[in-house]
């Protein structure tokens, strides 16, 4: 008889927001065995398990996998194989475990890492991916802001090294979001200035988070001192749907 393997969920538990996880999310951490999540090597803190939190019984066990903060390529590629085989261990046990991420499981989330090497060192394991919202669908619901209307097109990117990304596209998309904006505000910002084409531009700082804040004023933004969980939406056209003259 072949040993039962168990299932891991990804689950996006939204941008901050405890009551933006989906049912479907409370439902599965209500019945795994195990909760990892990802942490720094300097401390045990997780966003992701503080949002979920309420939605995890008291028995489940809740594990911690650290990941160093660096640049070195090669030690987080070494991290992200061995958190692996951590959870292929305790899946081929027989346990059904949930990995958590901040916002949407696919997008630039640790899940999309973890993934890639479990499945490359135990590709018959289940994976089921549970959807989450995303920070700036967020941001746009609180700045009651379409993202995109009619023919428009969507362009989300990490603004992690500026505002080049933007710059280097041929055809500018009517809609830009930069997440990751962080201590790249100004470059961003001179990026939308250069291009001319953004004038309804606004930037939304720890989003759905009890200290959300929303800054219009970009250049304001700018002139702030940096915040790790900052985003910056970009628009061609104004809230009423106008073109700019």
């Amino acid at each position: 008889m072949n040993k039962k393997t168990g299932i891991l969920f990804g689950i996006g538990v939204g941008p901050g927001d405890p009551e933006l996880i989906t049912l479907k999310a409370t439902k599965i951490l209500n019945q795994v065995d195990t909760v990892f999540a990802a942490a720094s090597t300097k401390n045990n803190h997780s966003l992701a398990v503080n949002i979920a939190e309420r939605h995890i019984p008291e028995n489940t066990k809740v594990k911690m996998l650290r990941f160093p903060m660096t640049r070195d390529k090669n030690e987080t590629r070494k991290a992200w194989r061995k958190h692996a085989q951590t959870i292929i261990e305790e899946i081929e046990r027989g346990k059904n475990v949930a990995f958590l991420t901040l916002g949407d499981a696919m997008t630039y989330s640790t899940f999309g890492y973890i993934i890639r090497h479990i499945q490359d060192l135990a590709p018959d394991i289940e994976i089921q991916t549970v959807p989450g919202i995303t920070s700036y669908q967020a941001a746009a619901a609180s700045l009651n802001m379409p993202l995109v209307e009619g023919e428009e097109s969507l362009m989300v990117v990490s603004g992690a090294t500026g505002g080049n990304r933007l710059r280097e596209l041929e055809g500018k998309p009517e809609n830009v979001v930069f997440l990751k904006a962080y201590r790249n505000v100004k470059d961003i910002k001179a990026a939308i200035d250069e291009i001319g084409k953004y004038p309804s531009s606004v930037g939304v700082k720890n989003c759905s988070h009890p200290n959300e804040e929303i800054i219009a004023d970009i250049e304001e933004l700018g002139e702030r001192v940096p915040d790790y969980w900052t985003l910056i939406i970009a628009k061609q056209h104004t809230t009423n749907g106008s073109s700019p003259e």
